[in-house]
């Protein structure tokens, strides 16, 4: 773990084991336009005046954290202990009622009132706070959009931001841990919950969940970073084997855990679902005890997804610290297996100490004793806010033949599809957040599962925005009865979405329901029609050549109305850059089928014995190489690469140049606004190495910088010289190949118009 934001004090020195390059990586990344970090570490080692302790020492604040962990695990009772390494489903299961003490949510557990240790109320919180089945009755949250716009920004403080609205509000709701801090890779644009992930790039993906995760324990709260690892797809995601090669598994989606940690300093970490390499994720020792606690060093503790454990001693053993929502697993493990395996000498009882310290060390590292019983409310005006900044940043303008931003002074304007008129639409799943102001709609998809839409209807927006102008309004059920609206309009926006969900895969990229038809259709109908287009991740275009312009904007949350109503008029000018490639067709990709059964795997406990059947194994064996990395290595052209994204004004660059020492490399680059509206730019630096480095394209960095017309600005990146390397999986260590490294700079991961060269000798990085 690298210096910044530490947040566990026993690790505080751990960061002079990581290379100095890699500790003023860290320390350069830190967020943008001057937000501080006030990490839960801060509070646990800084401290603030010492408070009086009483019979319970633990409560000193000027204490260390794991000091107090130890203090307070020295009085406990092997039941007490016991106690903390599993929870139960904070709902009605199975026909018992929600347990007493719990706020209601996804999880819940006991803590040990007598000596002052507070239960863990833990719930959904990746895209807002949950509140599953309404069993919290008529509560809401602020809907945020989906982790794909919030990447699309490439906007760290933005990202905090979001953070912080959804800590502060689940902590005035009585949570203290939030299982958000999505980091998984997104390997296969079909997958059903890349609504919830970042990107496929481990850079990308590492910082903004960090971000997100440091914003929301600034709160005392305990953030999750998962699903740890190597969930990529929902298809068969209880029964799949991941087979990736270890090495590349490290530069791939580990790397992208890596950087999430190392910036966010999670409490948690929550292990996946799937095998991975032929052993599940929770009692897989490779990667819990070797990388996580061991080459990470990561002092937190590690809890099971819902369902997700197997095992009482080799799950113990490997390093799962906590059994989460037991009534999803075939058996309690922990609850019922880890003192039978104790008493037979199976598990060690230092183990259960190292669990519960764990647990502890993390409960008093992010302030959830200090914090306890505190109501502040929180500030739903600036969670409104931090919702509109993130669609206004997020959304990606695609397509622009010279028709947006519409004139002030359109006269006759004519919105189809989408529900446009009620609201826009969410992703499902336990990320499902029920929005302030309530569903706008509710749209039913098959059996027991139905489309919600946020109250945010564009049209309404669209109507503010154009007060000059006549904006009809029309369903786009039948694309005839549409295109014979759309035809006499002076523009038509044309909304178009595709839900996805936890649980099930798209099965194509295709726009469900018809909805390529009527694009198709209004298009010929007047050409000068908009698309914006309401997804879960990439969508393929047949029709894009026959239209004006093409805006994603993705799961927009509740804000997302009037984001989108402003970027249409220009209001807003467009700044998004996209997270994750498109490609032209599914062939393009490294498994152009998902692999698995199209009709999923079981999501409850099947059978006996802690398994759910046969095994079904897919290999990855694109390995490292994800999304854009697969496009360059064999030459392809997507339909939008990884970057991309147009603006109302223009942006050059100019004078790249980089700076070497040691291992540590520094680039630079002019940007310039040469046109004639202010926005944002966002210049982007990839490497690639010498030959036989196996580095053949990485994002190295990025920088979003806001410029007025004709402003110039030199804009400063710190490589992070893991970039510069690969892993060597004997020796455990990244390793940099001597030889001509080429530095690239451009605005996408195609449009790399700048080049520099420079060179590293070979260097083994430090541990």
């Amino acid at each position: 773990m690298g210096l910044l934001g530490s947040r566990f004090d026993e690790h505080t020195r751990s960061g002079e084991r990581r290379s100095p390059a890699i500790s003023r990586f860290l320390t350069r990344q830190g967020p943008l336009r001057g937000v501080a970090l006030r990490s839960c570490l801060a509070l646990a080692i800084a401290g603030s005046a010492a408070g009086a302790a009483g019979e319970h020492p633990w409560n000193d604040r000027s204490l260390p954290a794991s000091a107090r962990a130890r203090m307070a695990l020295d009085r406990m009772t092997d039941e007490e202990k016991l106690s903390l390494v599993h929870g139960v489903i904070a709902a009605p299961w199975g026909g018992r009622s929600k347990p007493i003490g719990a706020v209601g949510s996804a999880g819940y557990v006991a803590g040990v009132p007598r000596l002052g240790i507070p239960a863990l109320q833990e719930t959904d919180a990746e895209l807002g706070v949950a509140n599953p089945g309404d069993i919290r009755r008529g509560d809401t949250a602020t809907a945020m959009p989906s982790d794909l716009a919030l990447a699309a920004t490439w906007d760290l403080a933005v990202a905090r931001r979001q953070g912080e609205a959804v800590g502060a509000e689940a902590r005035a709701k009585g949570f203290n841990v939030l299982l958000g801090g999505a980091a998984n890779l997104i390997r296969d644009p079909r997958g059903g919950r890349n609504f919830e992930y970042f990107s496929e790039d481990p850079l990308l993906t590492g910082l903004m969940a960090g971000a997100v995760i440091d914003g929301a324990q600034s709160r005392h709260i305990i953030s999750t970073v998962k699903h740890y690892a190597l969930n990529a797809q929902e298809t068969d995601r209880v029964v799949l084997d991941a087979r990736v090669d270890p090495a590349e598994a490290r530069e791939s989606d580990l790397f992208a855990f890596e950087i999430a940690i190392e910036r966010g300093r999670p409490g948690s970490v929550m292990c996946a679902y799937n095998q991975l390499n032929g052993t599940y994720s929770c009692e897989n020792d490779w990667l819990l005890n070797q990388v996580l606690k061991g080459d990470w060093r990561y002092p937190g503790f590690v809890m099971s997804d819902w369902g997700a454990v197997h095992s009482t001693v080799r799950s113990a053993l490997a390093g799962l610290d906590q059994e989460s929502g037991e009534q999803l697993d075939t058996q309690n493990f922990f609850a019922d297996g880890l003192p039978q395996a104790i008493t037979k000498g199976e598990v060690p009882p230092a183990r259960l100490d190292d669990m519960a310290r764990r647990i502890l060390t993390s409960i008093f590292a992010c302030g959830l004793i200090d914090d306890q019983g505190s109501s502040e409310a929180p500030d739903l005006a600036a969670s409104d806010q931090t919702a509109l900044t993130v669609e206004r940043e997020g959304a990606v303008l695609l397509r622009n033949q010279g028709l947006l931003p519409l004139s002030a002074e359109t006269r006759k304007l004519v919105v189809i599809g989408a529900h446009a008129d009620r609201g826009v639409p969410s992703g499902g799943g336990s990320s499902q957040v029920v929005p302030r102001g309530g569903m706008a709609f509710k749209q039913p998809i098959g059996k027991n599962r139905a489309m919600i839409f946020d109250p945010a209807p564009p049209l309404e927006s669209i109507r503010r925005q154009f007060p000059r102008a006549h904006v009809d309004y029309d369903d786009g059920s039948i694309p005839e009865r549409a295109a014979e609206a759309a035809a006499g309009a002076d523009a038509v926006i044309l909304f178009v979405d595709q839900w996805k969900t936890e649980t099930a895969d798209a099965p194509n990229l295709a726009l469900p329901d018809g909805q390529d038809r009527l694009v198709e259709t209004v298009a010929r109908a007047n050409p000068r029609t908009a698309v914006v287009l309401e997804t879960g991740g990439p969508v393929l275009m047949p029709w894009l050549n026959e239209t004006a312009a093409v805006l994603e904007a993705w799961y927009p949350g509740q804000q997302g109305g009037e984001a989108i109503a402003e970027i249409l008029s220009g209001a807003v000018n467009p700044s998004g850059r996209l997270p994750v490639t498109f490609p032209q067709s599914e062939t393009q990709l490294p498994h152009p089928k998902i692999q698995g059964d199209p009709n999923g795997a079981p999501t409850g406990p099947v059978g006996r014995g802690g398994h759910y059947g046969a095994i079904f194994t897919a290999v990855y064996d694109e390995g490292a190489a994800v999304g854009y990395k697969w496009f360059f290595e064999r030459g392809e052209r997507p339909l939008f690469p990884f970057g991309f994204g147009l603006s109302y004004t223009a942006f050059g660059l100019d004078s790249l140049a980089v700076r070497v020492n040691g291992g540590a490399a520094t680039a630079t680059v002019n940007v310039r606004n040469s046109g004639d509206r202010t926005g944002a730019a966002t210049p982007q630096f990839y490497v690639a190495g010498p030959e036989g480095s196996n580095i053949p394209l990485r994002l190295a960095g990025w920088s979003r910088v806001d410029l007025k017309p004709g402003e110039n600005r030199q804009v400063t990146v710190f490589i992070d010289p893991r970039l510069l390397a690969t892993f060597d999986e004997t020796s455990r260590r990244w390793r940099i190949k001597r030889g001509a490294y080429l530095l690239t700079a451009g605005f996408d991961a195609d449009r790399r118009e700048l080049r520099t060269s420079f060179s590293l000798d070979s260097m083994d990085l430090p541990p």
